[in-house]
């Protein structure tokens, strides 16, 4: 399956994915792709590096290129309170996201 397509259907399901980005094992939790310069990004959290859980979990910018050996995993994730939908990084550029929660 392409990348793209990884990304979308596990921002839909809410689902994580895996890859390898900048030479270590990363399990992400993928909340919106979006397009710069015609080249397609992931923003997602880190939720694991090489099976370790990162220091802090925030949103980190992805380059889907850079995403190699991409595949879906199981685990649900919930979206970080700190994923902004409205960010105007994203104006004119996202092609799909989370929706934003409704509290």
């Amino acid at each position: 399956m392409e990348p793209n397509k990884i990304v979308l259907e596990a921002i839909a399901r809410q689902k994580c994915v895996m890859a390898t980005y900048n030479r270590q094992e990363v399990k992400l939790a993928p909340h919106v792709l979006w397009m710069r310069h015609e080249d397609l990004f992931v923003d997602a959290v880190a939720l694991e590096r090489d099976g370790k859980p990162p220091k802090e979990h925030k949103i980190g910018t992805y380059k889907l290129d850079g995403l190699k050996d991409l595949s879906s995993h199981d685990q649900s994730f919930l979206p970080a309170s700190t994923y902004n939908a409205n960010d105007p990084k994203y104006a004119d550029a996202k092609l799909f996201a989370l929706e934003p929660l409704r509290v």
